[in-house]
């Protein structure tokens, strides 16, 4: 019997009556809260808790990206409220992820939570540079990626360039992030290897030889670490009388940038909650060193500027 399945499957192929004892969900900031293609329920959390007898689920509000999957406070409260009143609320407080001392994890969270960008601090373990100029971060992700000692390395940029995934190529040509001399492909848009090319539905993007010639948004990379990372921070980020502002007119992604109707019917934005996310999953990929280019000119200098 089936063990592991993707939640619409689960949902549809698993009755109320008949249950399961046990769920583990994991990204469940990712599940849906409203209807979309082949799911017709409205929230696939409560539909799975009502065929489970234990349901786990690991969940990060700072990764909710997409509006399909918006949760409000008080909704996420209750949540918290229903879980800590059976004694099963369990609250991870360091992550894991990034091999850096304490004091780079806070001027990554000041960056991304209080929006202000501090001088970045003196890090044995981890490496942060700021580039001006993408072509040469571009080099230095190639570099890392052809090293034995730092291995899989790639670049990613938040969803600011147009990028249609059902037709991939726009005019016969792939749509690309372009900065500057730097022009690269968005995610999954070159051919693999033929070595690797019966392997292409199983491997990560990340895993895939030819994608160190692509860029890959928060949608290819999400729930994957990399060694290195070097992020492209796009115009939709600005920095703006000492702060970091998010500029939903400059982005491409619309799963972020459209409007949710909430279940009292009220339709709101919600793109300054999912664009602040959409940087934090980019900036926490990277094991052992994080890049960054800064489109806009007065991030850019803030961040240059605040190299030790």
């Amino acid at each position: 019997k089936e063990k592991v399945s993707r939640p619409t499957t689960f949902i549809t192929n698993t009755q109320p009556a008949e249950g399961v004892d046990v769920v583990l969900v994991d990204e469940a900031h990712l599940l849906w809260t409203q209807g979309k293609q082949s799911y017709r329920g409205k929230n696939q959390l409560d539909d799975i808790l009502a065929r489970a007898k234990v349901v786990v689920a690991v969940f990060d509000k700072k990764q909710i990206l997409s509006r399909e999957g918006y949760l409000t406070n008080n909704e996420i409260h209750k949540l918290e409220i229903q879980s800590g009143n059976q004694g099963n609320l369990i609250k991870f407080k360091q992550q894991l992820r990034i091999n850096a001392n304490e004091d780079t994890q806070t001027w990554l969270n000041s960056l991304i939570d209080r929006r202000v960008v501090d001088k970045i601090p003196v890090d044995n373990e981890y490496e942060v540079k700021i580039f001006d100029d993408p072509l040469a971060m571009y080099h230095a992700i190639q570099k890392k990626a052809e090293s034995q000692e730092h291995g899989l390395s790639r670049m990613l940029a938040t969803f600011d360039w147009p990028f249609n995934k059902s037709s991939k190529k726009k005019d016969g040509k792939p749509y690309c992030v372009t900065v500057g001399d730097l022009s690269l492909p968005w995610n999954l848009q070159l051919d693999p290897p033929k070595s690797q090319r019966g392997q292409k539905k199983r491997l990560a993007w990340a895993e895939q030889d030819q994608t160190i010639g692509e860029v890959g948004s928060t949608f290819t990379i999400q729930g994957f670490d990399l060694n290195y990372s070097g992020v492209i921070i796009g115009p939709s980020v600005k920095f703006r009388e000492g702060h970091i502002v998010f500029d939903p007119g400059a982005s491409e992604n619309s799963k972020a940038t459209k409007r949710r109707t909430l279940a009292s019917g009220e339709k709101v934005f919600v793109a300054d909650e999912l664009l602040p996310n959409e940087l934090n999953v980019l900036l926490t990929r990277g094991v052992h060193g994080l890049y960054i280019y800064a489109v806009d000119d007065a991030l850019r200098a803030a961040l240059l500027g605040a190299q030790s």
